[in-house]
């Protein structure tokens, strides 16, 4: 028994390759989004004094390791633009084994000392961590390269197993956000998005008051937009056991719904975190995607080698 499944954990791992231009592009969107934040926000506005500390950032026992908090808070400034150009090289794809901690660190960093952090700084936390095992088992010079054709199958059965989570991760998070809103009147009676939508602080731009304003002023619209967001987020939840021919259709719709709410919120930084979710999460493994100034045409594809194998290989090149 233990042999067969030996074979089945083998044949699963080398069925395909991890180390795609697809899982590259999903890094590339969560390091912009952090990058974005931290271009277009002085450090006065991302670190505020709170009511547990006068000072800003907040740093305890459990964050003294963070970027923002190596040095005094009179030089944030200097270290916000540190995490620019940390966050430039990540988003630019080159070395993602070196690039991978230092995107999770940074990433890290602000959403445990920042103040005025939202849900899109949250998931890039937690999903450059998960990607950890991944980035740190990838070859490349460049995560837009052709996969590579030689890998050790222990590397490959780390990077699989570590989107696998993943995925879980991210379907557990639709679920969630659908699920939640059953217990939330506004939600249930179909009004919630027009609260949304005319709230003074997150609602409306001026530029989109008129269509927005004749939208919410249509009870059935109303309706409509509500409920079809809970229906979608729970479809996207279902993404993880649907089967592929329906997953680019969720891809698709997944991606203008999380258009739709940085164009009304302007939750920018968020899109792109939920926009690489989307990504690992839907994109079968080994996917690659055709970039036009990168060629990702895989030749000579090869089947991952037992590690014994690769590493005799690798020794003798």
């Amino acid at each position: 028994m233990l042999t067969r499944f030996g074979r089945t954990i083998q044949t699963w791992t080398s069925s395909a390759n991890p180390w795609t231009n697809a899982y590259g592009l999903a890094r590339t969107l969560l390091a912009l989004g952090t990058l974005g934040t931290l271009l277009f926000s002085h450090s006065s506005a991302v670190f505020r004094p709170t009511t547990i500390s006068e000072h800003a950032p907040t740093c305890t026992a459990e964050t003294r390791w963070a970027l923002f908090c190596l040095a005094s808070s009179d030089h944030l400034e200097l270290l916000r633009w540190l995490a620019v150009i940390l966050l430039t090289l990540v988003a630019s794809g080159w070395r993602p084994r070196w690039t991978g901690v230092v995107h999770w660190w940074v990433a890290w960093s602000l959403n445990s000392t920042g103040t005025l952090v939202d849900g899109g700084d949250q998931i890039t936390a937690v999903l450059t961590f998960l990607l950890l095992p991944v980035t740190l088992t990838d070859p490349r010079l460049w995560h837009w390269q052709a996969p590579p054709q030689r890998v050790a199958l222990g590397s490959q059965l780390i990077a699989r197993s570590a989107l696998l989570v993943i995925r879980l991760q991210v379907a557990v998070v639709y679920f969630h956000a659908a699920v939640s809103k059953f217990a939330v009147p506004e939600w249930m009676d179909g009004t919630a998005v027009y609260y949304w939508f005319t709230d003074p602080a997150m609602g409306m731009p001026p530029w989109l008051q008129v269509p927005i304003t004749w939208l919410v002023s249509n009870p059935l619209t109303v309706y409509l937009i509500t409920w079809g967001t809970m229906l979608l987020e729970l479809a996207l939840a279902a993404g993880l056991i649907s089967v592929f021919r329906y997953r680019g259709t969720l891809l698709v719709l997944g991606f203008v719904f999380h258009s739709c709410i940085a164009l009304v919120h302007g939750l920018i930084s968020f899109a792109l975190a939920m926009g690489a979710a989307l990504l690992l999460f839907l994109l079968p493994a080994g996917h690659i995607l055709r970039i036009p100034w990168r060629s990702s045409k895989r030749a000579d594809a090869l089947p991952a080698l037992p590690l014994d194998r690769a590493t005799n290989l690798s020794g003798s090149t």
